[in-house]
């Protein structure tokens, strides 16, 4: 039995493209409980692990984001009085989620008549959210579709393509970089809305923008995502892109000169190739990233601001 339920047409003419939805059966999966993700959320590194206060702007600045002085198994357990929005990242490092991803993924791109081999670097983010929660305006650097599985969620999507939301600047990738972007009251005249309810979900491509919001009781989803080939070739170069910016080197944007895409593309890999036997353990991801892009590098560290229920 597919885990995934989409109108083929739909899935060939829209998949990796834009935005739709569609409908999944896990939303009564043991998987998505909150005592599983109390568990989950202590078995996961710090570094794993982000929260704050869902209270908060579409268009909030990173620095303005309250935050919550609770350890994150708490958040999960008080997440009905909480007043909080968590995500518990890279959830595929646990056997049973890999099993549940691996196996999503695969039905939404056999639905899409993709094969296994098109894809690779399957990520799970798991969300627990409070009710009438806020996550601000931002766009995410893979292919992803986003499940519901417990309460309401609203979520507004716009045009990847158009420049006057998001420049291309600000499309570059760097930890240093919070992911929620500048936001003005217009932009809405741009949005298409998306009501997901438990066992819908909602495809959305690659650096899609847009922001999300709960309903009246808490919400439990989870985005599976993935990359394909092109991705991970666009996400190297923006990658190298706003590394060099950070030390005053701007960019172009990729595709303008193809050579020097190749040129960052091979520098990324040489690099990856010696830092990454370095990033096993969290002390040294922490050290690695300060070290590269500075202080702002380790903001998901940061809880205290705002206790939780005011």
């Amino acid at each position: 039995m597919s885990l995934v339920t989409v109108d083929p047409r739909i899935a060939r003419e829209s998949f990796l493209k834009h935005p739709f939805v569609l409908q999944h059966a896990l939303k009564d999966h043991p998987l998505f409980t909150l005592p599983r993700l109390v568990e989950l959320a202590r078995s996961m590194p710090r570094d794993r692990i982000e929260y704050n206060s869902g209270k908060v702007a579409v268009g909030v600045r990173p620095e303005d984001v309250p935050k919550i002085d609770l350890a994150a198994e708490d958040v999960i357990s008080s997440i009905e009085t909480a007043n909080a929005w968590m995500v518990i990242k890279m959830v595929e490092h646990d056997p049973e989620y890999r099993a549940l991803l691996t196996s999503f993924v695969e039905d939404a791109n056999r639905a899409a008549g993709l094969k296994p081999g098109d894809y690779s670097d399957l990520q799970g983010f798991i969300f627990v959210s409070s009710a009438r929660a806020t996550t601000p305006f931002h766009l995410d650097a893979e292919e992803n579709i986003l499940i519901q599985i417990r309460g309401d969620k609203f979520v507004r999507t716009f045009d990847n393509a158009d420049r006057a939301l998001i420049s291309e600047e600000n499309m570059e990738i760097s930890p240093s970089k919070h992911r929620n972007q500048k936001y003005e009251s217009w932009y809405e005249d741009r949005a298409t809305l998306h009501a997901l309810k438990p066992g819908d979900a909602l495809h959305m491509p690659y650096m899609v923008p847009h922001w999300v919001s709960t309903g009246d009781s808490y919400s439990i989803s989870m985005a599976m995502t993935w990359k394909t080939p092109e991705v991970n070739r666009l996400n190297k170069i923006r990658l190298m892109n706003g590394t060099l910016r950070r030390f005053g080197l701007p960019q172009k944007p990729p595709g303008i000169s193809p050579a020097m895409d190749a040129a960052k593309v091979m520098a990324h890999d040489l690099m990856r190739a010696v830092i990454d036997p370095l990033r096993k353990s969290e002390t040294a991801r922490k050290i690695l990233r300060g070290l590269i892009y500075g202080r702002k590098a380790n903001y998901y560290y940061e809880t205290k601001t705002e206790k939780a229920g005011m």
